[in-house]
């Protein structure tokens, strides 16, 4: 029965759901979607948009897919739905699929994966053996932020012939272990932010600004309670127990949990409400008795610098947040003598995460303790901030994570956490928060907006001899990971390359505009842009292949970086460029041979860009510790707090320690982030998990191997074997039994037990931006081909190769998934996205790229194994993004002569600068 009570208007609707006759009693215009949901609790219907723009809700409608949040209940009466807890039971169809998704790795964080399993159940029932458009044209309705859609079509195509691949022996390091996580994706089982919440949980909903920049004034709050009923609490500001003041870096904390007398950015929270679910269902925000004042607002960041004008906050003068610097050599002298110069202006804008699962998560007050579960990136770093806002101790604070929805940085920052755990507190119940999609994408942090300037030199020689950048960055209204970023740009703007003469200053600055923080590259994308533009230019003047350019100039290991900092081993960008001297030659080929019809307003364009990242935080503390234990029964159990938003943490920790340990990856039973259990693995973020856990597993795998062998008094390289409740160690000559059930346990249960810190050597930046920020750099090269159509502007990508350093692919199924989808959002950078407050806060308006837009990408992975890295293993995640837009920016040049330095490439900018090409020409 829902927990949402019937009213006057309700009615009793009777029908088919996966075979069962069910009745429900509900408004004729409720959705299906709640419908399945809160009525009959059938969870693996996601929720992301409820406008039909995202597809994550589609289900079976008399066997055709529909959008279950654009069916009214009084639709249903008689019909028959099929939805993914039903899909199972189609033995001809639904499990070959889910198996299928599993073994291509189709299935990333899972939230749109219900929606692409029912919707590519109803193309096999009709079309047994799709082809690429059959799959894409239909399941182009429902969209995916993380695969770049590649393995789903594959794991459709070949549905019929898949099984789940078993587990590899003795260690799974390299093998394409499916993910140990991956089954409740693909039944509807994974429990989201929204999915775990009591069925008596109070929602609370929040009262936001709807301007850009405002004061308010509350009016009758008290009287608004008692005139509504079922409303059981207001919160604002003043009831803030601790400290009203948030932030991700301790020293720029600075955004409140609710404002204070003036918003400083269209969305921010000024109240909560909550209530009974069936009241806060229609609950209007614009009833809610406050005034909003607006007042002219800073949008972009020229104006935010000019004299005089308001300061976001006043402890910051000029509006400036902080700055970063890095140099080396005096660029100006060494630009004076170069022979060639390139130099241009870039920008791009605001960029939306656009995860398909909207921030959403409940709280429960247990005694003197609190509960909050939901979707994040950080659980320990949510707990710390958390137990200053309430007053607490961080041992009085549990954080759950969910599984997450899609996060790419955003899921790092507080939203609806503080909201939920001050309601749980004072009311002692349960309290529930969904924010809808406009909500989530108004009020959650951005891509930071750039402004950049370049120079880069040459020698005759095309040896690269300078380079001067200056990026500012739109850090909108609070600190966010604004100072990350400053201080992130200026290590890696020169790209991975030589250069002996180098400055690079960033200025992250202060506007009324969300929030900008961390999001999949930490403002390096942005950086990439102009840098590898500029590389093209360089080449073209030279009369270089632009690709030969690139490798004359890579990094080679014993190369001094422009920090002064000299890796011996693991540089890999030369082996990424080299790989893809076959598919640019053949690409160039191919593409003079398409041009040569100069009747055809379509022209195709190769072009190349590279790119390398700094895996974990700038030369601070960047500690992960995982936690082993063997249990009486002879289970290996791994704590592993790294939270899994996709990427496949959980596979990849536990890939390394069966490796490590020598033993079937079937033996090891999961624990997941919970900050009462799971030690600090450190927050989701800098390509960090792989590298950082992943050596801290790798750690604790050695140390519990040692505690076992030296038990059985054997020497550690001794190998192990699980045999129900005993462990039998050998030394090739000497094999000893230990039985497990005779030894004593600890509190958690163990009688064998490790837990290791790993954190990367890094030291400080010294005033010139000399040092060491990173123990391990991945590098990656991309080349794009796209097709431009000269007279509408559209601009189609044809083809990708990437060729990508991981060091060492401990799960090359998942290095590709990284990999497609990190180009996939670079694609949507590129091209389409773009993100203007109040105009484009839906799925709709703000457009993501789709199956069509993600062309075939070949890969190729380079294993150049780092020198701390576990079995040599870089991080990836960030990585892969970064070179996209440059190479189709090249490559739109190559094919067109127009040369684009302002993102999105969007038709009318592309047609703008092909009209200057041809007056220049």
């Amino acid at each position: 029965m829902s927990q949402h009570a019937a009213d006057a208007d309700s009615i009793e609707l009777t029908f088919t759901v996966n075979g069962v006759v069910v009745s429900v009693t509900a408004p004729p215009q409720e959705r299906l979607s709640n419908i399945l949901r809160e009525h009959l609790g059938l969870k693996g219907t996601k929720i992301g948009c409820d406008a039909g723009d995202c597809g994550a809700c589609t289900v079976l409608l008399e066997g055709t897919p529909v959008c279950a949040c654009m069916v009214p209940g009084g639709r249903l009466d008689g019909r028959e739905v099929i939805t993914i807890e039903g899909l199972a039971a189609n033995t001809a169809v639904g499990e070959p699929l889910q198996r299928s998704f599993l073994a291509h790795g189709a299935a990333q964080c899972g939230i749109c994966t219900p929606g692409m399993l029912v919707t590519a159940a109803a193309l096999l029932t009709t079309t047994p053996q799709p082809s690429t458009a059959d799959v894409e044209d239909a399941l182009g309705g429902v969209l995916c932020r993380c695969t770049g859609y590649r393995k789903i079509v594959a794991a459709v195509q070949s549905a019929g012939d898949q099984r789940a691949p078993a587990a590899a022996p003795g260690g799974a390091v390299g093998q394409r272990q499916a993910r140990i996580d991956g089954w409740a994706k693909l039944t509807g089982d994974d429990q989201f932010g929204d999915d775990a919440a009591p069925a008596d949980a109070l929602t609370l909903k929040v009262v936001r600004s709807p301007y850009h920049h405002a004061r308010f004034e509350f009016g009758a709050v008290e009287s608004y309670v008692r005139s509504k009923a079922g409303i059981a609490l207001v919160l604002t500001a003043e009831d803030i127990p601790g400290d009203n003041v948030f932030g991700v870096i301790p020293t720029f904390r600075d955004q409140p949990v609710f404002a204070e007398a003036e918003t400083r950015f269209m969305g921010e929270a000024v109240a909560a409400v909550i209530g009974e679910a069936h009241v806060m269902q229609d609950f209007d925000p614009r009833e809610f008795p406050v005034t909003f004042t607006e007042l002219p607002p800073l949008l972009d960041t020229e104006g935010a610098q000019t004299t005089g004008a308001e300061t976001v906050h006043d402890t910051r003068s000029g509006n400036v947040l902080t700055e970063g610097f890095v140099e080396r050599g005096d660029v100006e002298q060494a630009l004076a003598q170069s022979a060639f110069v390139a130099e241009g202006e870039f920008s791009t804008g605001f960029v939306e995460h656009a995860y398909i699962e909207p921030e959403s998560g409940y709280a429960v007050r247990r005694g003197d303790r609190l509960e909050v579960y939901g979707c994040t990136q950080a659980p320990h770093m949510d707990r710390e901030e958390l137990a200053r806002i309430m007053a607490l101790q961080p041992e009085d604070i549990r954080v759950l994570p969910s599984a997450v929805g899609g996060g790419f940085g955003s899921k790092l920052d507080l939203s609806f956490q503080p909201m939920l755990a001050l309601a749980a507190w004072r009311l002692d119940r349960a309290v529930r928060v969904t924010y809808s999609r406009p909500e989530s994408m108004r009020s959650t942090t951005k891509r930071h907006p750039s402004r950049i300037q370049a120079r880069v030199g040459t020698d005759t020689e095309g040896h690269l001899t300078a380079m001067s950048f200056f990026g500012e960055f739109n850090t909108g209204a609070y600190a966010s990971w604004g100072p990350t970023v400053a201080n992130r740009v200026p290590v890696h703007a020169s790209g991975p390359y030589r250069l002996k003469s180098y400055q690079a200053r960033s200025r992250a600055v202060h506007t009324h505009s969300a929030p900008a923080g961390a999001f999949r590259g930490f403002g390096v994308p942005q950086s990439a842009i102009a840098q590898e533009v500029l590389f093209d230019e360089l080449a073209a003047r030279l009369g270089h292949d632009r690709l030969a350019f690139r490798i004359k100039n890579a990094l080679v290991a014993g190369d001094q970086t422009v920090t002064g900092q000299t890796f011996n081993q693991g540089v890999g960008i030369r082996a990424c460029l080299a790989a893809l001297e076959a598919p640019w030659a053949d690409a160039l080929e191919a593409v003079a041979v398409f041009n040569a019809d100069t009747t055809d307003q379509r022209r195709r364009g190769v072009g190349v860009a590279s790119c390398w990242y700094g895996c974990g935080n700038t030369s601070l503390p960047n500690p992960s510790t995982i936690k082993l234990g063997l249990t009486p029964e002879g289970r290996v159990r791994l704590y592993q707090g790294a939270v899994d938003i996709g990427q496949g943490s959980n596979t990849v920790v536990a890939q390394i320690c069966a490796q490590t340990l020598g033993l079937e990856i079937e033996h090891f039973d999961l624990i997941s982030a919970d900050t009462d259990s799971t030690p600090d693995a450190g927050k989701t973020s800098a390509s960090r998990q792989t590298f950082v856990s992943g050596k801290a597993a790798m750690l604790s795998g050695t140390a519990l191997k040692r505690a076992i062998t030296s038990s059985a008094g054997l020497a550690a390289s001794s190998s192990l074997r699980l045999d129900g409740d005993r462990v039998i160690v050998s030394d090739g000559h000497t094999n000893a039994s230990i039985e497990l059930a005779e030894l004593p346990v600890n509190d958690d249960g163990l009688v064998f037990v490790a837990e290791e810190t790993f954190d990367p050597p890094t030291t400080p930046l010294d005033e010139n931006g000399q040092g060491e920020p990173y123990a391990s750099f991945g590098y990656g090269a991309q080349v794009a081909v796209v097709e431009v159509d000269t007279k509408l502007g559209t601009v189609r990508v044809c083809s990708m190769t990437a060729a990508h350093d991981v060091g060492c692919a401990i799960n090359p199924t998942l290095v590709e998934g990284q990999i497609e989808g990190g180009i996939a959002q670079g694609i949507g950078m590129a091209l389409m996205e773009s993100w203007t407050p109040g105009r484009t806060d839906n799925l709709h308006d703000y457009l993501i790229p789709t199956f069509g837009d993600v062309p075939d990408i070949d890969i190729r992975l380079i294993e150049d194994p780092d020198a701390l890295g576990p079995y040599g293993a870089k991080g990836l995640g960030e990585h892969v993004l970064i070179p996209t837009a440059p190479a189709i920016l090249n490559a739109i040049r190559h094919a067109t002569g127009a040369v684009l330095r302002h993102l999105p490439a969007t038709p009318e900018r592309v047609l703008a600068a092909i009209r200057d090409a041809e007056s220049v020409g």
